[in-house]
């Protein structure tokens, strides 16, 4: 067991000591303000304060685990053997910056609580976050940190027990738009037909009609492929379906349909099928709450997990509207065209609010790679020189790598041939 002695315990200091230790290194921890207790204990032990209480392993606090509210910070970027680090701490501490401030400042996204423009669909732009300012995005740092306190501890109580995790990959396919010409309906077929002729794009129109008299399968119908792909290649999968009523930016099939109901029931009985929630949903609790009973319906199972549409998160409003949803665990953090880690960290966390001050009952899966952030690159070698970049970071942290991939880019015609780049993902990053 580790014991930590801090001056004072607050909800944030407990928070971030159970998460560091306890989910990311496997390290038992019990927390304290008895100076008695910790001086009797003979075992590995931390002093998380001003001052030091005696020559022990001591790392010194910066205010911010013992304030509330939000303030202006002042960050000054430093360096700690090669990874960014930030809130020094001076000579005395054994680790030269406060690592537990830091990590609460990435993880609760303290920055996306202050003053920013938001872009056009509401969303915090990337531009404005430390990790992306300083070059630190693609690193999961709050991980790397943490692995270094315990080799920083080990030399000096190699007894620490600790529990080590394994690597782990999950590919999420999402689907916001299940067919590119079947069941669309009569009237947004003909406005489709009728724009295809008047653009001249003649090979559409051959598509789609081959599509509407079955001679040919709609270039989105990806389904049985891939989940044949993730059967052959052992991997964890989970298909966000989009279940919501039209609108402009929510295109996918009706929820009437019942072949689109029978797909998502067949994807359902060898994948993870959850909610891809719809742009209207992210502003509306009672939209969000009937698109997670309708699917739950279509399914016959509970819904537990869910992504936001276009990745949009508004913290805190959206993880308090996904607990009334009765939503326990999300997928949405993450930036679209960015690859890298929102939240400085590559391990699920537990959401806090800091306006209540308290822990709120969802699990957040950050992403590290949108099917977005690659569209950009020059060619393929670019794509997975950045891909094995990131897999070499997250193996030396035993960390959990999450992909998003759409069932339309991997359909669609497109300059690279997506389909093959994912199947080589799936080879390369799920060992």
């Amino acid at each position: 067991m580790l014991l930590i002695y801090t001056h004072k315990i607050t909800p944030r200091f407990t928070y971030i000591m159970k998460h560091l230790f306890g989910k990311i290194l496997g390290v038992e921890v019990t927390l304290t303000t008895k100076v008695e207790d910790f001086i009797k204990h003979s075992g590995a032990k931390i002093t998380y304060s001003k001052q030091p209480l005696q020559n022990e392993f001591f790392i010194r606090s910066n205010d911010l685990l013992y304030e509330q509210g939000i303030t202006d910070l002042e960050i000054n970027i430093g360096d700690w053997d090669g990874t960014p680090c930030f809130f020094a701490t001076g000579e005395r501490s054994n680790i030269p910056f406060d690592v537990f401030a830091a990590s609460f400042y990435l993880i609760s996204r303290y920055e996306e609580y202050l003053p920013h423009v938001k872009d056009e669909h509401g969303r915090y732009p990337v531009k404005d976050s430390l990790a992306y300012k300083y070059n630190f995005l693609e690193q999961p740092v709050v991980d790397i940190w943490m692995y270094k306190v315990l080799d920083a501890l080990l030399v000096q109580f190699p007894d620490l027990v600790y529990k080590k995790r394994a690597y782990q990959y999950t590919s999420i396919i999402d689907v916001t738009t299940s067919h590119c010409y079947a069941h669309r309906g009569i009237m947004r077929s003909l406005g489709g037909l009728f724009l295809d002729v008047f653009t001249l794009k003649f090979k559409r129109v051959f598509q789609r009609v081959s599509v509407w008299f079955n001679h040919k399968k709609d270039p989105y119908n990806n389904f049985d492929y891939l989940i044949n792909l993730h059967k052959a290649n052992t991997v964890k999968s989970m298909f966000f379906f989009q279940f919501a009523n039209y609108s402009t930016f929510d295109k996918n099939v009706s929820t009437t349909n019942n072949k689109f109901k029978y797909l998502i029931k067949s994807v359902a009985d060898y994948s993870v099928v959850s909610l891809a929630a719809s742009y209207n949903s992210f502003s509306n609790l009672e939209i969000l709450k009937e698109e997670k009973r309708k699917l739950a319906a279509v399914i016959n199972r509970p819904i537990k997990y869910v992504r936001f549409r276009y990745n949009r998160v508004e913290i805190p409003a959206t993880y308090k509207a996904l607990v009334d949803a009765d939503f326990r665990e999300d997928f949405t953090m993450g930036y679209t065209h960015c690859m890298g880690f929102r939240a400085g960290t590559c391990s699920p966390f537990s959401f806090y609010d800091i306006h209540l001050e308290s822990q709120q009952p969802i699990k957040i899966h950050p992403f590290a790679v949108h099917n977005y952030s690659l569209i950009t690159l020059k060619n393929e070698k670019a794509i997975f020189k950045k891909l094995d970049a990131l897999y070499h970071q997250l193996h030396k942290v035993n960390g959990t790598l999450v992909t998003i991939f759409s069932n339309e880019l991997l359909g669609g015609k497109q300059r690279f041939n997506w389909m093959n780049i994912y199947e080589t993902i799936l080879k390369k990053y799920n060992v």
